[in-house]
């Protein structure tokens, strides 16, 4: 099925591919839409299949390995595969440049691999990639199982439009601080006193969204939708 939307832009930041080597975070590359992409890869040893896969979206000036460095120790413990691209653009994350085409590949690519539960495949950003990750999941909510962010939100009208894209309600989980000087709220109880930066606190809070996801399946098959961009560059 394919349908027509409109070019989106979100600020933000960030690596061929070979077998991981367990307990190790590797740098891989792939080649998707014509081009090679560079991510990094967790496969802990302690993964039983199907194991779920976590993509995750990094911040505006960083890459993918700094997610991937924060998610490992709880992936390891609780047996999930890691994967965190790099936007193309290491301020930004564009559609439809970076997805969801791009997402779909990598993970079909993993799936390939390993033993991938194709029903828990799920999406975790962070400030830009937490905007990213919110739009991914409206345009597939069919084909991630759920998606989680820190530190990001929807602000202006053309982002809330994407809701109408969603053929599924997405199980979404987002955290944000109520000092975040970027996507204020008028009070996050939960969050109270915690501003902007994730990295401090990531243990708390992955342990945390990673309780919501992995309660999260789809209850059939993946359904990956198909669109033509507007304004595609």
């Amino acid at each position: 099925m394919r349908r027509s939307c409109l070019f989106v832009s979100v600020m933000l930041l960030l690596p061929l591919l070979g077998p991981a080597r367990a307990d190790k975070i590797s740098k891989e590359t792939i080649n998707s839409q014509g081009r090679q992409r560079t991510f990094y890869l967790f496969v802990p040893g302690s993964i039983k299949p199907p194991a779920p896969l976590l993509i995750t979206l990094h911040g505006s000036g960083r890459n993918g390995l700094s997610l991937v460095e924060k998610w490992k120790n709880l992936a390891a413990k609780e047996g999930l595969i890691l994967a965190g691209p790099d936007a193309l653009d290491s301020q930004v994350w564009n559609t439809p440049e970076d997805g969801p085409d791009f997402l779909r590949d990598l993970a079909e690519e993993l799936k390939a691999k390993y033993p991938v539960d194709p029903r828990r495949v799920y999406l975790f950003g962070h400030s830009a990639g937490a905007v990213f990750a919110l739009g991914i999941s409206m345009f597939e909510s069919r084909y991630f199982a759920a998606a989680a962010v820190h530190a990001g939100a929807w602000r202006d009208p053309q982002e809330f439009a994407l809701t109408q894209f969603a053929r599924r309600k997405i199980p979404l989980a987002i955290v944000v601080g109520d000092s975040d000087a970027f996507f204020p709220v008028a009070a996050v109880k939960a969050t109270k006193g915690h501003n902007h930066n994730y990295y401090d606190s990531a243990g708390q809070i992955n342990q945390v969204l990673w309780n919501f996801m992995k309660k999260c399946a789809l209850a059939g098959e993946p359904a990956y939708e198909q669109y033509q961009f507007q304004g595609k560059r």
